[in-house]
């Protein structure tokens, strides 16, 4: 009988149901710079950027909010990435010798792939039919490819002694070409290319009559090469820091001499330079562009990019390596000019845009891609639905700030030049802010509201402060300033460019914590030296004294020795704040803003010798003992230790007894810890402490030890309040006073992470501020609360005022992990708008997402989130208030995922980008049809190519009697896809087009799932 009581009940349907419209996790998008970037590509026809990194990732990029990603299977180095221009297909090179063609439905790798394991592969070119891959390999041979079959053509295939047979004696000298370092088409002449091979030796090869047209001999070792427009001329690049211009004549075999050759950094030795464009105007100077070429003795370890047209000479000078670069430019074959537009400059740590079309070459601002980590990221804190009007004075006080960045300088017009595809995600129902402190003592304020993190201010506190490295008072004095610095330099033509800035002046300036309300436009920011600065956002630009108070929290602690950092000096004249001016601040020699340290003494006693384990079976005499044990009084009772051996062998033989084979035995931890006493967080409520009817305001501080203290505050009104005296202040201010009201020792002393007050529903307090405000809705004051302590090792729940315990749940003992971050979260229905629940999220040392229902504490969900070995990632992990979160997967990015079935941000995009090239034999994926729900289907005419149109509500009828038309369908089952297919593939045949594609809108992870074989929970199962 009492088995059958307490035993376990089965899962509850309609409680699964409602989880399912509650929760799901996915992975939505990425944010940020990608990590160890390796190659680019621009694709001129869709307008797409492609970027590869070390770890065998593509990333797509176009429109802000259109991103696209994909991996390969092995974690090999891209080396190269190729456009098929206007197909939304790609060809990638690996480190490891293999070629991959992709194809842009939310990046779908092609099972066609080539290994060449006979030579490496050192440059691939992709002729303008599209039809043919050329492949220039280190033995210096060149392998001709078919695409997209990439079956390779063996009557093709050109070999290094073929093209020494037909060099001069005196050129040949018995040595061997060496590698093939370029290979470029002519602009006009389609069949004819430029080979060129390291030795210097360039080569004009005619594909139909398989032929060397013309032979360029070159003395120099070569990098690189480029055609000028008309087909008249190419230049090359060498490894002394020279370029060579030849002229192309169809009455000379050999040119020994190119038309001119120069080293322009020269005459000392130079670096080489790597790579070069040429670039025709209507102007008459063409552009030129080359990376590298600086002199290796001077400039040798700057990483450079130069800019010439004319008399117009301009050194980008970059923070980190140049991968590569590419002009935006005309491409159509009547335009006689190419008439550049910007330059994107792939480095190693950013991208950088140039404006080519303004006076001056500026640098544009990037709206994605922002280098996060153009200083170490310390600490982030998001804020969600923040209100119209702080919005506003957000974005105004960045333009501002972008204004008198470009005071000495031309600001570039010139419109985003990457704008493919199309961004289908509606507008954002509410704006969201995601803060973060960088090493170098400045905090900045990012757009998290869709898909592309847009940075929006940026905030500095180290003109506070005297630092190490800037002994000067007056932060605007002219002799610190780079662009004066610059003004000096004549040559070469140094100018700084980008953002990334990995060095910080002093490591006392690192960004530790940040509070920002919302409604009193208030910003907290405390340092690793102990500052905290407290700030008010002002419509103006303020130059101010900051009020300076000191506050001592070791003056108590005889004889100890404090091994932090020393305290930043403040400026002794004003300090420059744009847009927020400085209200009196507070500095302790320690980080945390309300409470710092707590003497180890001051912890309660423990109640007696614990030994905590997990037991799925209990008598109910070993329950009741157990809630017993659990209640805490304020009373501190005496530690009993078995004295002799016999009785410490009974006891072990008791702690034996009760545990269950399944059951986890976790050690109970020492309270002579040095770090006991340490703070780990706080609490402000208005509950009840005292006695269940007066409540009031309070102050809750959890710390190392498992020690919870509850204070009451007497706030007093203004005016009335009592006055003292601060240590190190020159004024006097009010003081609240905290009267410790209740103590709590957890009885496991596991660290305390987090503590939350519910009210008498069982819903956490809002915001003091926002209550106060009639901001959010009122607490219900009428029924007892309860306090919610999360615990390294376990959650708990303890009424109120009595603070006895009401329910726990031992994560550590259950599950074999340890709290590192809880969030409280309000999740909403899919399938009901006005239903939510208030859930409590955990995130554990091994990286997997618990939930847990509140205040009942009832495990939900579970999902692995983050690889138990990324430590950073798990520590920066930060969760918004409506079920999303991120965290850190490189130093320069953040993954965004949500936990929520409802809310979602994740890229929606249309056009041609979500495209699958259907030839005369429609290919049909079946992971791609069985994971979507609405398809639009366009038919073009590749002779006519009006990109898709959407047309909402045309029959299919209607629409195949047209050759351009695009329909939308809602598939519910697999027949209707099947009907549809059958039919394009009839009318395709049958009117004898070219092509037609198959757009899908739907979300990527759709295709993630479909891939790994998931079934996504929007999607119909196909009945009815």
């Amino acid at each position: 009988m009492m088995k059958f009581r307490f035993r376990r009940q089965g899962t509850d349907p309609q409680r699964e149901k409602i989880k399912q419209e509650l929760f799901a996790f996915n992975k939505t998008v990425e944010h940020g710079f990608p990590h160890q970037p390796s190659a680019l590509a621009f694709d001129p026809k869709l307008q797409l950027m492609a970027i590869g990194t070390k770890s065998g990732a593509i990333k797509i990029y176009g429109a802000p909010g259109v991103e696209f990603t994909g991996l390969h299977k092995d974690t090999t180095a891209v080396t190269q990435i190729h456009f098929l221009p206007g197909q939304g297909r790609l060809l990638s090179l690996l480190d490891d010798n293999t070629i991959h063609l992709w194809e842009i439905l939310s990046i779908i790798n092609v099972p066609n792939f080539l290994s060449l394991s006979a030579t490496r592969v050192t440059v691939l070119l992709l002729l303008k039919s599209c039809d043919l891959l050329c492949v220039g390999t280190e033995g210096g041979g060149v392998y001709f490819l078919e695409v997209p079959s990439l079956s390779l053509k063996d009557n093709q295939t050109l070999l290094q002694d073929q093209i020494t047979h037909s060099l001069p004696e005196d050129y040949r000298c018995g040595k061997s070409l060496g590698p093939v370092e370029a290979l470029q088409e002519h602009p006009q002449q389609s069949g004819k290319i430029l080979i060129g091979y390291s030795r210097g030796l360039v080569v004009l090869w005619d594909l139909s009559t398989r032929l060397a047209e013309q032979l360029f001999l070159g003395k120099q070792q070569l990098e690189s090469l480029v055609w000028e427009r008309s087909g008249n001329l190419f230049v090359c690049s060498h490894n002394d820091g020279g370029y060579s211009v030849w002229a192309v004549t169809s009455g000379n075999t050999c040119n020994h001499q190119p038309v001119s050759s120069t080293i322009p950094y020269g005459p000392f030795p130079c670096k080489a330079i790597s790579k070069i464009l040429w670039r025709t105007t209507q102007a008459g100077s063409p552009v030129l562009l080359y990376s590298g070429g600086m002199p290796r003795a001077s400039y040798g370890d700057r990483h450079c990019l130069t800019i010439q047209q004319d008399k117009d000479h301009v050194t980008l000078d970059f923070t980190s390596r140049v991968i590569d670069f590419f002009t935006v430019h005309s491409v159509e074959q009547e335009r006689e000019f190419d008439e550049p537009s910007a330059l994107v400059v792939l480095l190693e740590e950013e991208l950088v845009v140039i404006d080519l079309q303004t006076p001056g070459w500026p640098s544009m601002p990037t709206p994605y891609l922002a280098p996060l980590h153009s200083s170490a990221i310390t600490c982030s804190c998001h804020i969600s639905s923040v209100p119209p009007k702080l919005w506003e004075r957000l974005v105004n006080a960045g333009k501002a700030q972008q204004s008198r960045q470009h005071t000495h300088r031309v600001r570039s017009s010139l419109s985003w030049p990457i704008c493919g595809g199309k961004n289908l995600a509606p507008p954002p129902k509410q704006q969201e802010l995601l803060l973060t402190g960088h090493e170098d003592g400045t905090v900045r304020f990012w757009d998290a509201s869709g898909v592309a993190l847009t940075p929006l201010y940026k905030l500095s506190t180290a003109n506070v402060f005297h630092t190490d490295c800037d002994p000067s008072d007056d932060p605007q004095d002219p002799s610190n300033d780079p662009d004066m610095q610059q003004e000096e330099e004549e040559w070469p033509p140094f100018r700084k460019v980008g953002c990334f800035d990995p060095y910080s002046d002093d490591p006392r300036l690192g960004i530790q914590k940040i509070s920002l309300c919302k409604y009193s436009n208030k910003l907290v920011v405390a340092g690793t030296a102990g500052q905290v600065i407290v700030l008010g956002l002002s419509d103006e630009r303020s130059d101010h004294l900051v009020d300076v108070s000191v506050v001592d929290l070791l003056y108590d602690r005889e004889g100890f020795t404090w091994k932090g950092h020393d305290r930043l000096e403040p400026r002794s004249k004003p300090a420059p704040f744009p847009r927020w001016h400085c209200m009196p601040s507070r500095r302790t020699q320690s980080c945390d803003l309300i409470v710092c340290t707590l003497h180890p003494n001051d912890s309660l006693a423990m109640e007696g010798p614990l030994s905590r384990v997990k037991s799925l079976k209990k008598s109910l005499r070993q329950s009741f003992r157990r809630i017993r044990k659990s209640r805490v009084s304020g009373k501190k009772r005496t530690i009993t230790t078995p004295t002799s051996k016999v009785q410490e062998a009974n006891a072990a033989l008791a702690e034996q007894e009760e545990v269950a084979p399944v059951q986890r035995r976790i050690e109970p931890r020492s309270a002579d810890d040095s770090l006991s006493g340490v703070v780990r967080c706080v609490c402000f409520a208005d509950t009840f402490l005292r006695d269940g009817t007066h409540h009031g305001p309070t102050l809750w501080a959890g710390t190392n030890s498992g020690s919870v203290y509850a204070y009451a505050l007497e706030v007093p009104g203004v005016g009335s309040g009592r006055v003292c005296e601060r240590g190190g202040a020159s004024e006097s201010s009010v003081c609240v006073e905290a009267v410790l009201g209740k103590e709590i020792q957890l009885m496991h002393r596991a660290p305390v992470v987090s503590i939350c007050v519910l009210d008498g529903r069982g819903k956490p307090l809002p915001d003091p501020y926002e209550a106060s405000q009639d901001l959010a809705i009122a607490p219900d004051m009428t029924n007892a609360h309860s306090v919610l302590i999360a615990s390294e090792e376990q959650l708990k729940v303890f009424s109120l005022p009595k603070v006895s315990a009401k329910t726990k749940f031992k994560l550590t003992a259950h599950e074999g992990c340890r709290v590192r971050k809880v969030a409280m979260v309000v999740f909403s229905s899919t399938a009901q708008e006005d239903y939510s629940e208030h859930t409590l999220v955990c995130l554990t040392n091994l990286g997997d997402m618990h939930l847990f229902s509140i205040p009942a504490l009832r495990p939900q969900v579970r999902y692995d989130c983050i690889r138990k070995e990324d430590i950073s990632g798990i520590a920066s992990c930060v969760f918004t208030k409506n079920g999303q979160g991120f965290y850190l997967i490189s130093p320069s990015e953040y993954e965004r995922f949500s936990l929520s079935a409802k809310v979602l941000t994740e890229p929606l995009c249309f056009g041609w980008l979500y495209g699958l090239i259907l030839y005369q034999n429609i290919r049909a994926n079946k992971y791609i049809l069985n994971n979507f729900k609405n398809i639009s289907v366009i038919l073009t005419d590749l002779q006519h190519f009006p990109g898709p149109v959407y047309v909402p509500g045309r029959s299919l009828d209607t629409a195949l009697k047209t050759t351009k038309l695009t329909v939308h369908y809602d598939f519910s089952c697999e027949t209707k896809k099947m009907i549809i297919l059958l039919l394009l593939l009839y009318y395709s045949i049958d009117c004898q087009s070219k092509w037609c594609m198959l757009v899908y809108v739907c979300p990527q992870r759709w295709y993630d799932n479909a891939a790994s074989g998931q079934r996504n929970p929007q999607e119909p199962d196909g009945s009815g």
